[in-house]
């Protein structure tokens, strides 16, 4: 006979709890530029249009999974795919690690190109 294991209630997890999740792995892989306080993902202006990347992270969930776009600002001198693949595994292992919710994809976006000379 098997023997089954029931909780009470249910755990949520709420969608800004999974984006910072998110940020903070992608803020650890090597070639993606921060802002200045080296704490949060850089934001590009692109042809003056600023509200397609307000939000460096989002994520949609399908058929019982997630799905995560991610705009990002590369460090010059890095390869855009290299970095990508690295931002990919990086936060579908995060989120898929801490909240147990399946990644289907992580989209990546290259938003911008930060030059040596802003040090960031």
């Amino acid at each position: 006979m098997e023997k089954s294991h029931k909780t009470p209630g249910s755990l949520k997890i709420s969608e800004e709890v999974l984006i910072k999740t998110a940020v903070y792995a992608v803020a650890e892989v090597e070639g993606v530029a921060l802002d200045e306080d080296g704490k949060r993902l850089a934001r590009e202006e692109i042809h003056g249009v600023k509200d397609n990347i307000s939000r460096p992270v989002k994520i949609k969930f399908t058929n019982e999974a997630a799905e995560i776009d991610i705009n990002v600002v590369l460090k010059q001198g890095f390869k855009a795919v290299a970095v990508a693949e690295h931002i990919q595994q990086a936060v579908k292992s995060s989120v898929q690690n801490m909240a147990g919710i399946a990644v289907s994809k992580v989209n990546v976006n290259v938003v911008g190109i930060r030059l040596a000379e802003d040090g960031r």
